[in-house]
């Protein structure tokens, strides 16, 4: 029998009123192992409701208590982190020790979190004029919500709730139906933790889930991770709806090599960077930028690499990678290494031929693919414009330093970009010339450490902040100022002028 997967709503598990269902699947066998019911408007009110009834108590603990749970958050997920990320690797695919990094890379959020209390202090000034001071302070904003991707169930949804659980507000996850269940395993673990009920609530859906979250009148703020149309569409219908949105979108990330680069230590990263899990990652190196004469040095190591990727169950530890995640998103990306054949591109190594029974016992009917290769790839190929979200990586040959710039800066997104040189000249100019929001010098994945705040540029960020960090707790507060005197200092008579300093 398959498990019913539903919502955590007020503390507790609930089934909602909600008669849809969408199936959860084993990418790695292809067999159904749940159904997730699918939020009716009714369910998002509830949970909106909880989450408002909550509010006001917790806005009003002080930062400190509210640190505290998030400690003891943080002792449960250290104790629970392999459960996670098996869960993980039974409803995406990506191999365990992949999602093993992705737990950890969310609890490194939850440890900033725990410092809110120096996070959330303001700013004094005293005498900003005669017998007055100024003061400024930051207030949560009320409900918030985070809407996640499949990709990363566990690690997307901690760039985001704990710093607005931690600075006062209260939250709604809507993960993706994908792979629902390491979001009510979190959900159990804040409520033993401590978290009062209503201050975390899962609701499961898709569409219909969040364009109600995004027209409730008592959701402040919503967080987004997904594709460039969908956070497109998640901005305007959010801020129409008065909402302050934070939405990030889709990448085509470039590694640019220098013909001064490490070969060995340069395919080692385009392999972890291009088919590290399966490629379906925001993060995800897709196009590898080779100038002059270096794609001649390392494009039959690529070959190589790629032929001998060890493809497998998730489960295996010697796996590199694990399967697609659902069967539409294998077609999809084996439709785009069709169209990049018929546009020109040379196709090296073809992942469409990965036979499944290989990956391991039972596999054999699963959504499996392996590494793809082209060469020769132009910037008016869609396998280049297009983000494809899967284990293919594209070459692309220009002449010099400044081509490489010039081709990154001219495509719509600038979510990452990498360039592995030994020259430093080379490195800073290039992470001073670059148009992209996180960059790295021989670091192929630049993903920003807790404290610094992940976001791009371009088409790949719509609204003004980065998600976590400072900005993350700026995102989920607001400023408030005060200035302050007392009747002995106030001089008689009104005053007509604006006020000004005396």
């Amino acid at each position: 029998m398959t498990q019913q997967i539903a919502h955590f709503i007020g503390g507790q598990h609930a089934a909602g009123g909600s008669t849809r269902t969408q199936d959860v699947t084993n990418p790695a066998t292809g067999k159904v192992t749940g159904k997730v019911v699918l939020a009716s408007q009714a369910d998002v009110d509830a949970a909106v409701a909880a989450a408002q009834a909550a509010f006001p108590k917790w806005a009003d603990t002080p930062p400190i208590r509210r640190a505290r749970v998030m400690f003891k958050f943080l002792e449960l997920l250290n104790l629970h982190k392999d459960e996670l990320a098996h869960m993980i690797t039974a409803e995406h695919g990506k191999v365990f020790t992949d999602a093993q990094g992705e737990v950890s890379r969310g609890i490194d959020i939850v440890e900033f979190a725990c410092g809110i209390p120096q996070l959330l202090k303001g700013d004094f000034t005293d005498q900003v004029s005669t017998g007055i001071d100024n003061w400024t302070l930051r207030q949560p904003l009320g409900v918030v919500a985070g809407i996640t991707p499949f990709n990363f169930p566990v690690m997307v949804p901690m760039w985001m709730f704990p710093v607005a659980i931690a600075a006062g507000n209260t939250f709604i996850l809507k993960p993706s139906p994908t792979d629902p269940t390491p979001s009510l395993r979190m959900a159990e673990l804040l409520k033993e933790a401590g978290l009062p009920d209503g201050v975390f609530n899962v609701v499961q859906g898709d569409k219909a889930a969040v364009d109600a979250l995004l027209e409730h009148p008592d959701v402040k703020a919503v967080s987004f991770v997904g594709s460039t149309p969908i956070a497109n569409y998640i901005y305007e219908t959010g801020a129409r709806n008065g909402k302050r949105v934070q939405a990030l979108g889709g990448a085509k990330n470039h590694m640019v090599v220098m013909p001064d680069a490490d070969i060995d230590q340069t395919v080692d990263a385009l392999i972890g960077a291009g088919y590290g899990s399966a490629g379906e990652r925001c993060m995800a190196i897709s196009v590898a930028v080779l100038v002059g004469d270096v794609a001649d040095k390392i494009i039959p190591k690529l070959v190589e690499r790629t032929k001998t990727l060890q493809v497998l169950d998730g489960e295996n530890l010697a796996a590199e990678m694990g399967p697609i995640v659902t069967r539409a998103a294998h077609e999809r990306i084996t439709g785009y290494i069709a169209q990049g054949e018929k546009e020109g591109a040379k196709l090296l190594v073809d992942g469409r031929q990965f036979d499944g029974s290989k990956a391991g016992a039972g596999c054999g009917d699963g959504f499996w693919m392996g590494g793809t290769l082209f060469d020769h790839v132009t910037p008016e190929m869609r396998i280049y414009k297009e983000e494809i979200f899967g284990p293919v990586l594209s070459c692309v040959r220009v002449a010099n330093f400044k081509d490489a710039v010039d081709l990154v800066n001219d495509h719509e997104f600038g979510n990452g970009v990498s360039c592995f040189t030994r020259d430093g000249n080379v490195a800073r100019e290039f992470s001073r010339r670059i148009q992209v929001g996180m960059v790295g010098i021989n670091v192929p994945i630049p993903v920003p450490m807790a404290w610094h705040g992940f976001g791009g540029w371009k088409r790949s960020l719509f609204g003004d902040m980065h998600a976590y960090g400072e900005e993350g707790v700026r995102f989920y507060t607001k400023q408030k100022s005060i200035m302050q005197r007392w009747p002995e200092s106030i001089g008689k008579g009104a005053e007509f002028v604006m006020p000004t300093a005396k």
